[in-house]
């Protein structure tokens, strides 16, 4: 697997030179100062491929050119907005990027309850509590017909706690869910949000899948001539919030999208914390079945619960089997004659990076070089002694 991680550009507190001294060759990176459904410009691009360079490093992935919700609603001006995504495909190719990671989630990229979560040795990692889910949208956002989204028990354990929660706690719930996603807008207050959740009234599961199939056949053959792999990345978490569809979230859903355009360029970003939160998806099944459009893998772990909550794991440990995993995947690079792309996903905060309050949630720069340094040993251990 060819090593990578995540670089939220100059201002993130995790430089290239601390990328490059965990070992990883190839940056996951974006034009995080450029609109949503804007056009990249080939000097922006150039700008920041040349910074990599610079660094002895490349631009491996971009993660992501943000698909404008217009074109996920396919209203208002959103053919306007897909002309913009042709064009940033293009310059993008012109300046020797190509790679895209994308998602089609509603309104929010991933969704976390606790930002810092403190776990039993004194790390803090990710977290989606069921409970406090609940509580956001019923007391908080005051959705309607949240009833219809919640079993009876959930919602009575949602106002039990809610009732001896304390205002600091109500305003870390809050922002934990409106400002916890690096790269994104900062200052999503709760009207703006209820206006943009709004838009997806009367949505179903499959309007939205037949605007990312309309989507995927605007851009797709496009991406196909330019030698462009798009790789889409699951919902996170794997199943509905806020009242919002979720569409990429099993294998059924994989089967659908690599049957809406069959081409190389339309792909997967095979994400084990997404899918693997969902204990209905069979991992290395998935790999295997999908082993021809996995263009890119993000490798963490996380802890299932009962009752629907999770949690960040350590990167070997969780629910799923990393050993597995990480065999299927080698064995597919090895038929393939490939090296695919991966970068350790939400690390824990931890050791002096528990001093540092301005890095991401998720994205410390220790605690995702433990990761790494985790799933290289994996990796080197089963070469050598399973695939050779």
């Amino acid at each position: 697997m060819k090593e990578t991680f995540r670089w939220f550009g100059t201002s993130d507190t995790v430089s290239l030179s601390n990328i490059k001294q965990a070992g990883a060759t190839g940056i996951v990176t974006a034009l995080h100062h450029v609109d949503n459904g804007e056009i990249w410009t080939i000097k922006d691009i150039e700008n920041v491929k040349n910074t990599i360079e610079k660094n002895g490093l490349e631009w491996a992935f971009i993660e992501s050119i943000p698909v404008h919700e217009n074109i996920k609603l396919r209203q208002g001006d959103y053919l306007k907005r897909i002309e913009n995504y042709k064009q940033s495909l293009k310059n993008i190719a012109q300046c020797g990027v190509k790679n895209v990671c994308y998602n089609f989630m509603p309104v929010l990229d991933w969704t976390r309850t606790h930002l810092y979560w403190e776990l039993n040795d004194g790390s803090t990692a990710l977290r989606f509590d069921k409970v406090e889910m609940a509580i956001f949208e019923a007391f908080i956002l005051k959705r309607k017909n949240v009833d219809k989204s919640y079993d009876a028990s959930i919602l009575r354990d949602a106002e039990m706690h809610f009732d001896n929660m304390s205002p600091e706690e109500k305003q870390r719930l809050e922002d934990s869910i409106l400002k916890g996603l690096p790269g994104t807008v900062d200052d999503l207050t709760i009207p703006k949000f209820k206006e943009m959740i709004a838009q997806y009234d009367g949505i179903s599961h499959a309007d939205l899948k037949s605007n990312l199939s309309y989507f995927l056949n605007q851009i797709i053959p496009l991406a196909e001539e330019l030698g462009i792999k798009m790789a889409i990345h699951p919902d996170d978490p794997p199943f509905d919030i806020l009242g919002l569809p979720r569409i990429i979230k099993s294998e059924r859903d994989l089967d659908d999208l690599v049957n809406f355009i069959d081409s190389p360029s339309n792909g997967i970003t095979f994400c084990t914390g997404s899918l693997g939160a969902n204990p209905e998806n069979d991992l290395p099944k998935m790999i295997e079945k999908f082993k021809d459009r996995i263009h890119f893998l993000h490798l963490r772990n996380v802890k299932r619960e009962p009752n629907g909550s999770f949690y960040e794991d350590h990167h070997l440990e969780g629910s799923s089997d990393m050993y597995e995993v990480v065999k299927t995947v080698l064995k597919i690079e090895k038929e393939r004659n490939i090296s695919i792309p991966m970068r350790p996903d939400h690390g824990h905060q931890m050791l002096d990076d528990l001093k540092n309050t301005t890095t991401y949630a998720g994205y410390s720069a220790i605690g995702r070089l433990k990761g790494l340094a985790e799933l290289r040993g994996l990796s080197m251990g089963i070469f050598k002694s399973d695939i050779r």
